[in-house]
């Protein structure tokens, strides 16, 4: 039963948009009818400003950071149950941001969130994976492909500096949902209509 409402509440807080509301401080009411109507940190930056992009970031982040840090505070990771629990938390968090209660059932691409659990699961991972999406991005000047190149990379970064097998198949099934939720992005990057961030 507390396992369960943990869980909800770590879905709720995930479901929290932090984009809308950072975009509503800063004077644009509906995100969602501006830039590609995404309202994740790189719509808050086209549309509002680097700041507020950078708020959204870092409060994106925050929402995937703590439901995986408070279990694994609470209960350990020392079995794999426990291990389980802790990425259970993690996903119900990613699971809010891209399904939001508060939206619809609607929500951003899960990037910034999934940073967020995986940095409570396995920092040098999230690094590694950081300088992979810099990269990416400074190359190619595309936040999707960086976007998606990180997400590939998680589950192979996870195997190589995680022994918890848990943790992997939920990176697995993160980058999944990251894909799903990019299909828009990736139609475009194949017909060269990607926009650019600069």
């Amino acid at each position: 039963m507390y396992l369960l409402l943990g869980l909800f509440l770590s879905y709720l807080l995930g479901a929290i948009p932090v984009g809308i509301l950072v975009a509503r401080k800063y004077g644009h009411p509906d995100l969602t009818q501006k830039g590609s109507g995404n309202i994740g940190a790189t719509n808050v930056a086209r549309v509002v400003g680097k700041k507020a992009g950078i708020i959204t970031l870092i409060g994106d982040m925050t929402k995937g950071l703590l439901p995986v840090l408070f279990f694994s505070i609470l209960i350990g990771t020392d079995t794999w149950q426990e291990q389980t629990i802790v990425a259970l938390a993690g996903l119900s968090a990613f699971l809010g941001h891209i399904f939001s209660i508060f939206l619809k059932f609607k929500g951003g691409k899960g990037v910034a969130t999934a940073t967020g659990v995986f940095l409570g699961l396995c920092p040098l991972a999230v690094f590694v994976d950081v300088v992979i999406f810099a990269f990416v991005a400074w190359r190619w000047r595309y936040v999707s492909l960086a976007s998606l190149s990180a997400a590939l990379a998680m589950p192979v970064l996870m195997g190589l500096f995680s022994d918890k097998k848990v943790y992997i198949l939920l990176a697995v099934v993160i980058a999944f949902l990251i894909f799903y939720r990019h299909k828009d992005n990736i139609k475009r990057l194949l017909a060269g209509r990607e926009p650019t961030f600069k």
